[in-house]
């Protein structure tokens, strides 16, 4: 199971849910402090803004990014629930949960797994760069990025309420 929230939850997300691993989505500055029930070696902290198009002073999502959030995934056991949060929870987190179940249940269906994230996270806005850069390395042809913008934009939010995503549907 794949628990979304913000980084304001972080902390009782994965107190609430028994997590043992945890992705974290932040720019650069962003402070997270690991739970102490997460092991160091079960925490990935990304750096990057929540942009889709180059911006000058910030970190753009890119192919390092996903490549090392894909290896991530692809090691945990599954056994205990991941955490993924970024700052609000509604971007780069959401479309981080999106990329892991894809790559983890790759038979599933782009569209009924946006429609899935939608109904859990009416906020969910997930950040069109990593969707794209991960369609390109799931070989997805495209159906990824389809998929979240028919969607569309999710509902306005200072924060998104934390939710939980199956990796089977």
């Amino acid at each position: 199971m794949i628990h979304v929230c913000s980084l304001s939850k972080v902390e009782e997300t994965v107190a609430r849910t028994g997590a043992e691993r945890l992705l974290s989505l932040l720019a650069a500055g962003t402070e997270v402090t690991r739970p102490a029930s997460i092991a160091r070696e079960n925490h990935l902290h990304l750096v990057m803004h929540d942009i889709a198009v180059a911006q000058d002073g910030m970190t753009m999502p890119g192919e390092e990014h996903v490549r090392d959030l894909l290896d991530f995934a692809r090691r945990w056991d599954r056994l205990r629930p991941l955490v993924v949060h970024c700052y609000a929870g509604i971007s780069r987190s959401t479309a981080s949960a999106y990329i892991i179940a894809a790559a983890l249940a790759p038979k599933r269906d782009e569209v009924e797994l946006a429609e899935t994230l939608r109904a859990l996270s009416p906020s969910a806005t997930p950040n069109p760069r990593l969707i794209a850069v991960a369609d390109a390395l799931l070989d997805r042809n495209g159906r990824m990025t389809n998929a979240i913008q028919a969607i569309g934009r999710g509902a306005d939010a200072f924060e998104g309420t934390p939710f939980a995503l199956k990796i089977d549907g």
